[in-house]
């Protein structure tokens, strides 16, 4: 049995301070086993294949507390609200209070619930940007841009080419090969591979030339479909976020904010640069960022409820199937996955292109 109290707060947030009982608590300790022996590496057994007995001895009662702790919270907290029908919208903020072997799994949870939010008539603003011009024209490809592509790849085949003959010089001296490295020749056109059938094939399983330049026209063509559909959202979006009314729940701006920085710190790995270094380099702190990056959360975070709000309206909730069909991809490609935050990523992208697909339809 879960006891749970629930207090309103400021900003449409609401705290629920709960207990799961000792007795409801125990029997998540099998699935916490199991998915513990999905990690653990035990000598003698393949990684997941040790039975239960053997990895609750070689695990700490802490690791084993806590694992059982997410696995119940995660099931209850669903519980929860549907049983108080309560709106939750965002990642909530899950505190264990009280935790042990044989105690009640006492905990605090801080989420945000929908507020009301005053719209404009979106179908009316969706269907003012649907009919301008900028929008309604057919999409051309200019037949020069596609020459352009395969001057490109002609270009790009050539240099692969002149670059692998250096390479191939194995009797240079170190001098000779420097040299070589150094002294980057430009490759005259003249020099380009012939746009003919053997270049298409090299590229894929293409029939002939005019086959690949057939597909590079339909790419170009999906990509400018795709431009355009992105610039009538966006002036969609903009619209309704200025005339849209309501309190922003601050859980929700938080949580706009950690994404904005968790992509500003891929992007400064993925360059080869630590977090730290990189806010030395600025002369800025992890909070001053953050700050900074406040007004666009706060803007993301309002269009994240306007979206919801929408999809409420007009019955526009992904279905159980295409949310469970997106998480197992995500798990199966990414094995570390957090699959109660995949969840939650995949709810949201699904709502936001249903929402989309709907004002693009007025």
């Amino acid at each position: 049995m879960v006891k749970t109290t629930i207090k309103k707060l400021d900003k449409s947030e609401i705290e629920i301070v709960g207990a799961i009982e000792a007795i409801e608590f125990e029997k998540y300790e099998e699935k916490a086993l199991a998915r513990i022996g999905e990690r653990l590496e035990l000598p003698g057994f393949r990684t997941g294949k040790a039975p239960a007995s053997v990895v609750k001895e070689n695990v700490q009662e802490m690791e084993l507390l806590e694992d059982m702790a997410e696995l119940a919270l995660m099931d209850n907290y669903m519980k929860i609200l549907e049983e108080n029908k309560i709106d939750a919208i965002g990642r909530p903020q899950i505190a264990i209070t009280k935790i042990g072997k044989g105690s009640d799994l006492e905990f605090k949870i801080v989420t945000a619930v929908l507020p009301e939010m005053k719209l404009p008539d979106y179908k009316k603003i969706a269907k003012e940007q649907n009919k301008k011009d900028d929008f309604k024209k057919e999409i051309v490809v200019d037949e020069k841009d596609v020459e352009k592509v395969i001057l490109d790849l002609r270009k790009m085949r050539a240099e692969q080419a002149h670059g692998a003959n250096h390479e191939g010089h194995e009797n240079m001296t170190e001098e000779e090969h420097a040299k070589a490295h150094t002294e980057v020749r430009e490759v005259p056109e003249s020099e380009y591979p012939l746009f003919d059938d053997a270049f298409a094939k090299s590229f894929g399983d293409f029939k002939d030339a005019e086959a690949f330049k057939e597909k590079i026209r339909s790419n170009m063509k999906t990509e400018k479909e795709i431009e355009m559909k992105d610039k009538l959202r966006l002036v969609i979006v903009e619209e309704l976020v200025k005339l849209t009314e309501g309190e922003i729940p601050e859980i929700l701006i938080e949580s706009e904010t950690d994404k904005i920085m968790y992509r500003l710190e891929a992007d400064i790995t993925n360059a080869g640069l630590k977090m730290e270094d990189y806010l030395k380099q600025i002369g800025k702190t992890d909070a001053e960022l953050r700050k900074e990056w406040r007004a666009d959360a706060e803007k993301r975070a309002k269009l994240q409820m306007i979206i919801h709000t929408i999809s409420e309206k007009e019955n526009l909730k992904p279905t159980e199937e295409e949310i469970e069909k997106d998480v197992t991809q995500i798990t199966t490609m990414y094995k570390d996955a957090d699959p109660a935050r995949a969840r939650s990523y995949v709810e949201q992208m699904l709502e936001n292109e249903k929402v989309f697909k709907f004002l693009e339809t007025q």
